[in-house]
């Protein structure tokens, strides 16, 4: 097994306010991702993104274990009723979702609210085309 390299956390925010953590291997390396508008906001996908004030990190050993465990309950929680809201009001399309999305935006068949699989590259050409898409974490159905 190989070595653990180290990491460097920073909070950051986005223009829209929205704040997250982000992994960097070095400060260096979270510059080179900002400056090339690597870095993205998982909430509304914006590339304005700069480091938030970082409030004190407990030292190592005075782990916050439980407080951590509750933070990842409550957030698959919140993305398995993301995922029941969107099946539920939206239609899958599957990896059909890039035409059928391009052509609602031209007009070429009725608008509604779709879903589906599209990869990184085509997401971000449908944004380039300016047609509104919102990538989003889909996690798996917990049915118990």
């Amino acid at each position: 097994m190989g070595r653990t390299r180290p990491v460097i956390l920073f909070d950051l925010e986005c223009d829209s306010g929205h704040v997250f953590e982000g992994w960097f291997p070095s400060g260096a390396d979270y510059d080179q991702q900002s400056a090339k508008g690597q870095i993205r906001c998982p909430v509304c996908d914006t590339v304005k993104v700069k480091k938030a004030p970082m409030a004190q990190r407990p030292a190592r050993g005075q782990a916050r274990e439980p407080e951590r465990k509750q933070e990842q309950a409550a957030m698959l929680q919140a993305l398995r009723k993301l995922r029941r809201t969107v099946e539920k009001n939206s239609t899958y399309v599957g990896n059909r979702f890039p035409a059928e999305a391009r052509a609602m935006y031209a007009g070429e068949r009725e608008e509604k609210s779709i879903y589906g699989e599209a990869t990184c590259e085509e997401a971000r050409e449908l944004r380039e085309e300016g047609v509104p898409v919102c990538p989003l974490p889909w996690i798996d159905r917990a049915d118990h």
